[in-house]
């Protein structure tokens, strides 16, 4: 199958090379999550499920962040476009397109990991952090619940309480609390964080895939019966309805007026 030619992501392989690279790149934009980049995350996981040779694949932002969350600019047009429910579930069907990919995933973590791109990160299987990274979940203040699946993925990685305090305070987080958490497997200088990921990657990569794929395969076969994401198609639903809520709405306009 051809490689998909992308305008808002890099697919890169070294030649021969059983590890992939899925880069982020609107570093103009903080890799801001728009439509057409959440589209394309699909389209690159459909490709990477038919490239058997590919073990494992890096996800990480270009420029100075993983990902600034959805782009605000489609966030506006959501409410008024002609097809919402179709616009708001794109992100459910990204971050479920990276969780089913064949390969195994590490995201590789740095700068402003933000909503939606913190999503992105919990749907990858392992995740390394830079320690100067920032996370945040700022959709309450934006007047949304956090969606795209995003909240049975973080009550199975963090519990639900923390889960709660921290969508609901939208307060930031940074690289030792991830890993305190057990969001983050490993903190790692900034300066090193791309070389330790790669590094991950051809460890793991040079194990047997029986062993690699049936890991993988049954522990989210098993965080699926503890937290399943099978219902997350109503989130689009959600989202469109906060979006019609005038003091949602409200909640919106201010915190976009503060930024």
């Amino acid at each position: 199958m051809r490689r998909p030619r992308l305008a808002t992501l890099q697919i890169r392989r070294r030649t021969g090379s059983p590890v992939a690279s899925l880069l982020l790149n609107r570093p103009d934009k903080l890799n801001a999550l728009s439509a057409e980049l959440l589209g394309e995350v699909v389209t690159a996981c459909r490709w990477l499920d038919q490239e058997h040779d590919i073990r494992v694949v890096v996800v990480r932002g270009a420029g100075r962040a993983f990902s600034g969350g959805f782009d605000l600019a489609d966030f506006r047009g959501l409410a008024d476009g002609p097809s919402p429910r179709e616009v708001a579930d794109l992100g459910r069907l990204a971050a479920e397109a990276l969780t089913d990919v064949r390969p195994l995933t590490i995201a590789a973590v740095h700068g402003h990991c933000v909503g939606g791109g913190l999503v992105l990160a919990a749907a990858c299987d392992l995740r390394l952090v830079s320690d100067d990274v920032r996370f945040s979940i700022p959709e309450v203040d934006l007047g949304i619940p956090l969606a795209w699946g995003g909240i049975p993925r973080l009550v199975r990685e963090l519990g639900p309480a923390i889960t709660k305090e921290l969508v609901l305070t939208c307060r930031p987080f940074g690289a030792d609390e991830a890993h305190a958490l057990r969001f983050a497997n490993r903190v790692v200088p900034a300066a090193e964080l791309v070389a330790t990921a790669e590094a991950m990657a051809d460890d793991i990569a040079a194990k047997p895939w029986f062993s690699i794929r049936a890991t993988k395969t049954h522990v989210n076969a098993v965080m699926d019966e503890i937290a399943g994401v099978g219902r997350n198609a109503n989130d689009a639903d959600t989202l469109v309805a906060a979006m019609a809520d005038e003091e949602s709405r409200a909640a919106g306009r201010a915190y976009r007026a503060g930024r």
